[in-house]
């Protein structure tokens, strides 16, 4: 029988950009003799030619079923429909792997997107570490659109960003266009007001 250091429940945004990489750290995880359940929403599980990670799989329910993201008006709208079913799903899974004797010792969910998995984890008495998927050059100008100090589209093609942090100027062209897309003030005003408000109650370390 083996026996793991501790069992870590990853719970992804259900998209490629992802999924990926908290694969990929799952597998780094397990190679430290952690044992790994992977919580993909049904839609993409079912869509997933196969999965390159000995870890569990435990399907969630997202609110969409088998219709996925694709089945969403919008991004932001399946984003606020997972949240408000999310947590259900999230409990009874957590409740199932300690019924079978396979308890979960840390939730590991995809920040900023499913912040509302602290409420569960601390309900189960369980430890929750955010993962980050993209860069924090990346998250430096997330932080900055949201505050105001980053004014986004530019006005000019060739004007010159300044951005607090970075040591260089950058180009209009180097700004992730999920921030310049009509739709993505109104979610990251969303996301922002939740994260903060989950983040503000705890104490947490940065891992890089």
């Amino acid at each position: 029988m083996i026996t793991h250091k501790a069992h870590c429940f990853i719970l992804p945004y259900p998209v490629q950009g992802h999924i990926n990489p908290m694969l990929q750290f799952s597998k780094r995880l397990q190679s430290e003799g952690v044992k790994i359940t992977i919580a993909p929403t049904k839609f993409f599980l079912k869509n997933m030619q196969e999965l390159p990670t000995s870890g569990s799989i435990e399907a969630i329910y997202d609110g969409y079923g088998d219709g996925g993201l694709g089945q969403a008006e919008s991004f932001a709208a399946y984003t606020t429909r997972f949240k408000e079913v999310g947590s259900d799903p999230l409990s009874q899974l957590i409740q199932k792997l300690t019924n079978y004797g396979c308890p979960v010792n840390c939730i590991v969910y995809d920040d900023p997107f499913l912040p509302w998995a602290v409420e569960v984890a601390k309900s189960f008495g369980i430890v929750t570490a955010a993962f980050f998927t993209q860069s924090c050059a990346v998250d430096n100008i997330y932080y900055h659109v949201h505050k105001g100090v980053l004014k986004l589209p530019p006005t000019q093609v060739d004007q010159e960003i300044i951005i607090p942090g970075f040591s260089l100027p950058i180009e209009p062209s180097d700004v992730p266009t999920f921030v310049i897309k009509s739709e993505a003030e109104r979610i990251l005003e969303m996301l922002e007001k939740e994260v903060i408000k989950i983040l503000s109650r705890f104490q947490f370390r940065c891992l890089y």
